[in-house]
């Protein structure tokens, strides 16, 4: 399959929500990416079921929910009501990461795995045939606008390698950093969804930077 974009909400226009969604929508991206931060997780805070909701009232595409939030089994039929399709939580944040799973695909949604930069593919081993996705981060978890970890690029073939060997359909996301400059590498590598927040946003053109991202 070709790699598919998924611009995050987090770096859109708030004053002006309504016109960054629709922008997406009529544009080449495939999903939306959210981020929902709790401040304990992530040193940042960023927005709740309100706005995940007005999101899926407008948005004409998959809403893909990264949580980076503490105890997010607390939470998981309340994001699927509020539109998530795939729902990703994060390995250091989950002690029972196989009954978070299991929660996560009872409620019908596709079923994700993030891990930090200092996370090391091997940790995925039990769980790669179980998941939908792995959110690969290549900046540390809290703030946009972040400078690229070049480790990432040997991590997304370790974990290449680990899905074929464990015959998982997981695909692999990257989420940080990813910009013009080395949207090729990574797909090089095997990426499969590119998650673009600032270099979209801080485009002149966004749809147009999508369409960049979306070909290479």
């Amino acid at each position: 399959m070709s790699h598919l974009v998924a611009p995050s909400v987090l770096s859109a226009n708030f004053a002006n929500l309504e016109a960054d969604i629709e922008m997406i929508n009529a544009s080449e991206a495939d999903w939306f990416h959210v981020d929902i931060m709790d401040g304990v997780f992530v040193p940042n805070i960023s927005f709740g079921f309100p706005v995940l909701k007005a999101l899926q009232k407008l948005a004409k595409k998959p809403l893909d929910v990264h949580l980076m939030i503490v105890e997010p089994d607390k939470f998981t039929q309340a994001f699927k009501d509020a539109g998530a399709q795939t729902l990703t939580v994060h390995l250091e944040a989950c002690p029972h990461l196989h009954r978070s799973i299991q929660n996560i695909k009872q409620s019908g949604m596709k079923a994700g795995v993030a891990i930090n930069p200092h996370t090391p593919v091997h940790l995925l081993e039990d769980i790669i045939a179980d998941i939908d996705l792995v959110c690969m981060m290549s900046v540390n978890p809290g703030f946009g606008g972040q400078k690229f970890i070049e480790n990432t690029y040997d991590k997304i073939i370790k974990l290449k390698k680990l899905i074929v060997q464990k015959s998982s359909k997981a695909l692999i996301e990257i989420d940080g950093g990813v910009d013009l400059t080395n949207y090729k590498k990574l797909i090089e590598c095997g990426a499969d969804v590119l998650v673009a927040g600032n270099t979209v946003f801080s485009s002149p053109v966004p749809s147009k930077t999508i369409s960049q991202l979306k070909h290479h």
